[in-house]
C-alpha cells in the first residue's frame, strides 16, 4: 500500500519549495516521485514542431516537475498537521492509512 496517493495534500519538507502545501496530481511509484500542484515549477522552451496535421504551439511552457517522495510529507485532513503514515487493518479486513499524530483514518 502506498503512503501517498493521488489527491492527498502534502507539504514539501526539503528543497526550494520547502514549506509549500499542495495536492498530489500524479504518483510515479517506479521512480518514487510525485507531481504536486504548484510545486517545483520548471520552464521548457518549446520549438514549433509539426507532428502530422497538428501544430505544436511554440514558446516557453511552465509545468510541475516530479519531486522525490522523501521530500514530501502527508498532511492529515483531520488535524491539519504534517505526519508520518501508519497502517491498520479494519474490521472489514482492509488495510487503511492512519495518522501517527491523531490516530484517525486517512481516506
Amino acid at each position: 500500500m502506498q503512503r501517498i496517493k493521488k489527491g492527498d495534500t502534502v507539504e514539501v519538507i526539503a528543497g526550494k519549495d520547502r514549506g509549500t502545501r499542495g495536492e498530489v496530481l500524479r504518483v510515479i511509484p517506479k521512480k518514487d516521485r510525485v507531481v504536486v500542484e504548484r510545486v517545483n515549477i520548471v520552464k521548457k522552451h518549446q520549438r514549433p514542431v509539426q507532428a502530422g496535421r497538428q501544430q505544436v504551439q511554440p514558446g516557453i511552457i511552465e509545468f510541475e516537475a516530479p519531486i522525490h517522495l522523501s521530500n514530501v510529507m502527508l498532511v492529515c485532513p483531520q488535524c491539519e498537521a504534517r505526519t508520518r503514515v501508519g497502517y491498520r487493518v479494519n474490521e472489514d479486513g482492509r488495510k487503511v492509512r492512519v495518522c501517527r499524530k491523531c490516530g484517525q483514518d486517512i481516506e
